[in-house]
């Protein structure tokens, strides 16, 4: 699987920002696809996932009804949309995929920077 991140940039608090990961494989019915982001000094953290499948989604606390993760089946892509977008939301944004019953993500795409300024 190879994945391509794209959409991140500079957005003020409080702003919209859309990132798309874009999926070269044969079929993705078997993958979870997710989103990671690394911070400033930070470890890299996940922060939402999304089956491919059935589409079923999980999302960290801090990011619960602000972001949204969904897939475009036909375009093999996955949407993160962000809203309400805070400072501490400032990182480097990773889509990654993992086969079903897998552990660890097997696959990451390059990083997109996402900045918010305050």
């Amino acid at each position: 699987v190879q994945l391509q991140a794209s959409g991140g940039g500079l957005v003020q608090a409080g702003g919209s920002l859309r990132l798309s990961c874009a999926a070269s494989a044969r079929t993705l019915s078997r993958y979870i696809m997710a989103w990671f982001r690394q911070g400033p000094g930070k470890e890299r953290d996940l922060v939402a996932t999304i089956r491919w499948d059935n589409g079923m989604t999980y999302y960290v606390d801090s990011v619960k009804g602000r972001f949204f993760i969904s897939r475009d089946k036909t375009k093999k892509t996955v949407i993160l949309q962000m809203n309400s977008l805070k400072p501490e939301d400032t990182a480097v944004y990773y889509c990654a995929a993992k086969p079903l019953g897998e552990t660890s993500y097997n696959w990451w795409g390059q990083g997109t920077l996402v900045t918010v300024s305050s």
